[in-house]
């Protein structure tokens, strides 16, 4: 085969474009959760996305730029999802017990769906050298859940669904509800306890039970002073 055949045969196997940016993205997460920040630089992370050294720095300029696109990138799966066009949505549509159903559901399926176990451990780990890893993680991920899931929970009370004083506090506390049994055990590879975990069908049932237990209209809602 000539060689200006080869290279034709090269150039038209590498993605170009925004599948490019996707394939550097996807080859460096892999990298990063593999061997962590350090053990990862552009040249590798040309190799596994399978595009030049070059390719990778004019689109993102350095490795810290691919990490915290990468975590973007993480995110976005949950983001694509229909979890916040559908708590917005829902303000007259459904009951709270749905619509907590539906999001709780959402989290399950993208912990499930995704690397997130192992992309906790690498921030966790990473963090203590490199802040940002920590801050951007929660800027780009959790914020605007929680963010989206408070929004969903003020239509709920301005409804007369809920009575809250404090909906932040009310949206931490169930995603902790939920958090505490599908991420942390396993983030923490307790071992052969987690078989002891609640199946998730009952841990999502019993947050919500708990959740409108605390702020359904007809409780009382006096605040706890220690």
């Amino acid at each position: 085969m000539k060689a200006s055949t080869v290279s034709s045969a090269r150039r038209a196997r590498r993605p170009s474009g925004k599948s490019s940016a996707d394939a550097i993205l996807i080859g460096a997460k892999r990298l990063f959760l593999a061997e962590g920040y350090d053990g990862v630089n552009l040249e590798r992370i040309a190799e596994a996305a399978g595009v030049s050294r070059q390719t990778v720095y004019n689109q993102f300029g350095s490795k810290e730029a691919v990490f915290r696109s990468m975590i973007e990138f993480h995110w976005a799966s949950i983001n694509r999802d229909d979890i916040f066009s559908n708590l917005h949505k829902a303000r007259v549509l459904e009951n709270p017990k749905a619509i907590l159903n539906r999001f709780a559901d959402a989290i399950f399926r993208f912990v499930s769906d995704t690397d997130q176990i192992a992309f906790t451990r690498l921030v966790i780990s990473e963090s203590r050298r490199l802040p940002w890893i920590g801050q951007e993680f929660y800027r780009l991920g959790k914020q605007p859940l929680l963010r989206a899931f408070v929004v969903c929970i003020e239509k709920m009370i301005e409804d007369r669904q809920l009575s809250c004083q404090n909906p932040e506090l009310a949206a931490h506390q169930f995603l902790g509800l939920i958090q505490e049994f599908i991420i942390w055990p396993r983030v923490m590879a307790i071992g052969p306890a987690i078989l002891e975990i609640p199946p998730d069908k009952v841990v999502i049932e019993e947050a919500i039970r708990m959740f409108l237990g605390r702020y359904r209209v007809d409780r009382d809602i006096t605040p706890f002073r220690p």
